[in-house]
């Protein structure tokens, strides 16, 4: 019998997949929602067959089990036997049966990397794989002295160098009588606040810099006890970033403290695990008949700043089992006049949500009383305002709630970006009461004469005067148009799965090329 630790969640690599990995939903047939499942899972069913065995599993006995009736897979070393699995897979069994009797790791990462699937499929573990025997690497002396490789006091994790040239990020801190500060020089010279996040609770200090697809995290167990308040200066023009803590005694302090797991690294976003916060619930207000603008206060200790069109993971405990849902940050409110709204001070995150009334996550964040807390991750995706700024059209194709990567875009593109002609949001909803912020969408449209908004319903009462419909090539030819022959357009587009899957073809048989199109999917 193995004794199998559990793996550690998030999975390393959690990223927004690529619209072109984009998956379609599968309807399910009744009984085999997610709540069922965690309740077979709690059933005391033997779900792998072993009766409660761990087994080691060679690649040969792994391919054994490539069918639907007997499928096991391998994900990151561990091997599962999906079979009871398969009726509840949300994404269908055919994408299941893709890496039945093989390793799944790069199939599953390209899916959904954010899946907690260690949660999900703790009672169909078989065991792990089998490991091959290799040969004694040779033993290198060190050529470093072991006093040499204390750097300010920590002994440093090893960095991952991502090239030849010497690009990588490093650190250095400095005291005074009551504070402390880590300096960290990027090398960068168009650092900002979206780029920095740090987060430093109970001694714990992290702080990770994104720089383009890479990150660089200085992750620390910090010598002495710090208060709760922390500050961050960026010096955009030079790439250097501070982060300063208030001692809470006026002690020197030897050293930093103890480098964690991850410190002093500069390696891949993707191969970095999604980081999380408790955030506090401040309000909840109703927008429409079914959905909500729930204000989350990030804690004290951290420095947050979601990127316009990146997007959050909320994580919860629901019957026992790890749930996490992608959600897009939104304002409190469309600004008007175009002045910062309040209360965007990095300390709230707002999410427009809509609640399910058969829905097993809504309804839990639906639940949640003022003052309860929720695990809040990193920013992912891969959207770049230079998109919008290298743009002369902007076009947003909405469905639902689909509308909430809009909002911020809005929003920067006619605060910012002074060479936009248009910009037009293309709005599908069923009713008129499913319409999230009608009125100040209109009211906009009526302030800036570059904005643009069409109302497309495909359940209209009889009094409706606009345009109904489902998104379709014709209507997408009617509005979607650029406001001169050859200039540069982006054409952003949201909603549920086949809205976006059909959306995105017909845009391209409109001869829009992928360059011009980015499709928002997690």
């Amino acid at each position: 019998m193995l004794n199998v630790p559990p793996p550690a969640f998030p999975a390393p690599g959690s990223q927004q997949r690529a619209a072109a990995g984009a998956r379609s939903k599968v309807p399910l047939k009744p009984g085999r929602s997610l709540m069922d499942w965690i309740r077979l899972t709690k059933s005391g069913k033997d779900l792998t067959g072993l009766k409660g065995r761990l087994i080691e599993v060679t690649e040969d006995e792994l391919s054994k089990h490539n069918k639907k009736e007997d499928c096991w897979i391998c994900i990151r070393g561990f091997v599962y036997n999906v079979t009871p699995y398969m009726e509840y897979h949300p994404g269908g069994e055919d994408e299941l049966m893709k890496a039945a009797g093989t390793d799944g790791t790069d199939l599953f990462d390209q899916v959904h990397r954010w899946v907690n699937y260690e949660s999900m499929l703790k009672e169909c573990l078989v065991g792990r794989m089998a490991v091959k025997p290799i040969g004694a690497p040779k033993e290198v002396s060190p050529t470093v002295s072991e006093d040499k490789k204390q750097l300010n006091g920590v002994l440093p994790e090893k960095k991952v160098l991502v090239s030849s040239k010497d690009l990588t990020p490093s650190y250095d801190w400095f005291q005074t009588e009551s504070l402390i500060t880590i300096v960290i020089y990027t090398k960068q010279k168009d650092m900002n606040a979206e780029l920095v996040i740090v987060d430093c609770q109970d001694k714990q200090l992290r702080g990770e810099i994104i720089i383009d697809d890479h990150s660089y995290l200085v992750e620390v167990d910090l010598d002495h006890a710090v208060s709760e308040d922390v500050a961050v200066n960026i010096a955009e023009k030079v790439g250097k970033v501070e982060i300063i803590l208030n001692k809470k005694d006026d002690i020197h302090w030897k050293m930093l403290g103890q480098p964690l797991e991850g410190h002093n690294t500069f390696i891949k976003c993707t191969d970095r695990g999604l980081f999380y916060r408790k955030c506090k619930l401040v309000s909840k207000t109703e927008v429409t008949h079914d959905t909500k603008l729930f204000c989350l206060m990030l804690p004290k200790g951290t420095h947050l700043c979601v990127p316009t069109g990146r997007h959050i993971y909320l994580k919860q405990i629901i019957a026992g089992t790890e749930v996490v849902k992608p959600y897009t940050p939104v304002l409190p409110f469309l600004p008007l006049d175009f002045k910062e709204p309040p209360r965007q001070d990095g300390v709230h995150i707002y999410l427009m949500i809509k609640i399910y009334s058969h829905g097993l996550f809504t309804q839990a964040l639906d639940q949640l009383q003022i003052g309860d807390n929720i695990s809040v991750s990193n920013p992912e995706g891969s959207f770049k305002k230079s998109q919008v700024q290298t743009s002369e059209d902007l076009l947003l194709l909405a469905g639902g709630t689909g509308f909430t990567p809009m909002v911020k875009l809005l929003n920067f593109a006619l605060t910012e970006v002074s060479c936009l002609r248009t910009v037009k949001l293309i709005f599908f909803n069923k009713t008129e009461d499913d319409i999230l912020w009608r009125n100040q969408l209109e009211q906009l449209a009526l302030k800036d004469e570059r904005f643009e908004v069409q109302f497309i319903l495909s359940q209209p009462s009889k009094d409706w005067v606009g345009k109904q419909g489902k998104i379709s090539s014709s209507l997408l030819s009617e509005f979607v148009k650029r406001s001169r022959r050859d200039s540069k357009v982006l054409i952003c587009i949201c909603g549920p799965a086949p809205f976006t899957e059909q959306g995105v073809q017909y845009l391209k048989d409109l001869g829009y090329s992928q360059e011009e199109i980015h499709a928002f999917t997690a």
